[in-house]
């Protein structure tokens, strides 16, 4: 099966096929930098990661991935004057946490990370053009405004589906200045109550960006008049998209040929965001949560599903992390872990049943459980002592989470305890293995009540002992998502 994608324009699943043999051009809409991220804003860089990933990996495919910083626009610069700061300082704060949170979650940093600041030539150039093909005007009073005529574009509405009659007054700049309340502006003359330092000087006159051109200007400067794929949250459809899409074929260019779109992060049913007093901030969660969790817990659902967030999601993304770790450490005591060193080699090792849910629009669902799967399995191979088939798995489990960004070995996910963590994990083994042979001992000696006493101690201070063919397991009792990994032996 070849990897199938859903495209929002053409409402279907469509075999993907790249504009250009094995390269793949990929622009998403990154976050408007006015306020520290929320987990319901870093969902769309992780799904669009695990894209990445399996194009790569998969589909050996040298993926070009442009991801803008949105720098100026009217939040950025309300914020900004309400905070009593330099709207410049506020934006490149927000951005630097959230190049902080998207590392942290292991996201793969973008080939290339244009901020709209950057841009403005290109944005003159994209209006001149639309000017010049009649599907765009300055604002008769001179405002410095300049709008995209939405009725000179018999298209406008495909991507969302929408008749024009139907959509409402584009609310994004002074009504006066436009032919038709729907039109959108292009271009925002400078307002007295703005900061100098946010305006630009143009043909048309002073002012800065409008939303919609800035992304057209910046994906075709760093990826072409066309490309292959364009992506974002699905709330960004309308109008944002849609506008894209207009001023950009209205000008000639080709622009995206497939349109992905995530679903929202939600808490009791709402789209999550600082208006609703419900945004879970990614830096604060990290301070009780395991950056892995968190990756998990949002590359589990499909891309196009909504995550439902609740008080209890972290603690079930914690325990299926501990279910891969735990197996991956159990299958290290018994040998080397030889983990794929290039796509070729991980795609050798690929279950097809991971492969084909992959393939299915990124069926992440039942990718994952072809991972837990294997898990089991090793498991399995583990307690009758096949060292060999416990090992294999384990590869396999390391390939299918490399592709997912959640595999527990990855460099990413080391800290600066690590090294410490590793050497209280090795007297830890050794304390513990003499125990489990005091057990078996006492047990050949037909002294189960010390064998008892001795798997009590071991449990009152978190450690679990599971008897197996192959021997005693044991494995470190977690309570939560931030503990050491789970450490296990074998009796005898």
């Amino acid at each position: 099966m070849s990897l199938h994608l859903f495209d929002t324009a053409t409402r279907e699943l469509r075999a993907f096929v790249p504009r250009e043999s094995g390269k793949v051009g990929m622009y998403i809409c990154g976050l408007t930098t006015q306020g520290a991220p929320h987990i319901g804003h870093i969902r769309f860089a992780v799904a669009f990661d695990v894209l990445r990933r399996w194009l790569e990996t998969a589909h050996d495919y040298h993926v070009t991935l442009i991801r803008n910083v949105t720098d100026i626009d009217d939040k950025v610069l309300r914020k900004a004057a309400d905070a009593g700061e330099d709207w410049f300082a506020l934006t490149y704060r927000n951005e630097r946490l959230t190049t902080d949170a998207l590392d942290a979650l292991g996201v793969k940093p973008a080939t290339y990370e244009p901020r709209a600041t950057g841009h403005v030539p290109d944005m003159v150039a994209l209006m001149e053009t639309l000017i010049e093909k009649g599907h765009a005007y300055a604002a008769p009073d001179g405002s410095g405004d300049v709008y995209f005529d939405v009725r000179s574009w018999p298209d406008y509405g495909s991507l969302s589906n929408q008749s024009l009659d139907d959509m409402v007054a584009a609310e994004d700049a002074d009504p006066r200045g436009k032919r038709d309340p729907r039109d959108f502006a292009l271009w925002k003359g400078r307002k007295s109550d703005e900061p100098l330092s946010a305006s630009w000087p143009t043909p048309f006159g002073s002012g800065r960006p409008g939303w919609h051109l800035e992304c057209s200007a910046m994906a075709r400067r760093w990826l072409g008049d066309e490309f292959d794929i364009h992506g974002g949250g699905i709330d960004l459809r309308f109008p944002h998209h849609e506008n894209e899409q207009a001023q950009s074929r209205a000008a000639g260019l080709g622009f995206a040929r497939y349109w992905l779109h995530n679903a929202w992060v939600t808490v009791k049913g709402e789209k999550m965001g600082k208006s609703l007093g419900n945004a879970l901030e990614v830096r604060h969660l990290l301070e009780h949560t395991r950056p892995l969790v968190l990756r998990y817990y949002l590359t589990a659902a499909h891309y196009r599903s909504t995550i439902e967030y609740h008080s209890g999601s972290l603690d079930e993304a914690a325990a299926a992390v501990e279910r891969i770790e735990g197996f991956l450490e159990r299958a290290a005591r018994r040998g080397e872990i030889t983990s794929p060193t290039d796509a070729a080699a991980a795609r050798a090792v690929l279950p097809p049943e991971f492969v084909e849910a992959m393939d299915d629009d990124l069926g992440v669902s039942g990718a994952l459980a072809a991972v837990h799967d294997t898990v089991r399995a090793g498991n399995v191979a583990l307690e009758e002592g096949d060292d060999d088939a416990a090992l294999a798995a384990a590869v396999r489990v390391v390939a299918m989470t490399d592709v997912l960004g959640i595999n527990p070995l990855a460099p990413n996910w080391a800290t600066s305890q690590d090294a410490t963590t590793t050497a209280v994990e090795v007297a830890l083994d050794a304390l513990v293995r003499a125990r489990l042979e005091e057990r078996q001992s006492a047990r050949q000696e037909r002294d189960f009540a010390r064998a008892d006493a001795i798997r009590d101690e071991l449990a009152a201070v978190g450690v679990a002992i599971t008897d197996t063919p192959a021997g005693a397991q044991w494995a470190l009792v977690r309570t939560n998502g931030s503990g050491p990994p789970s450490g296990t032996g074998k009796e005898g």
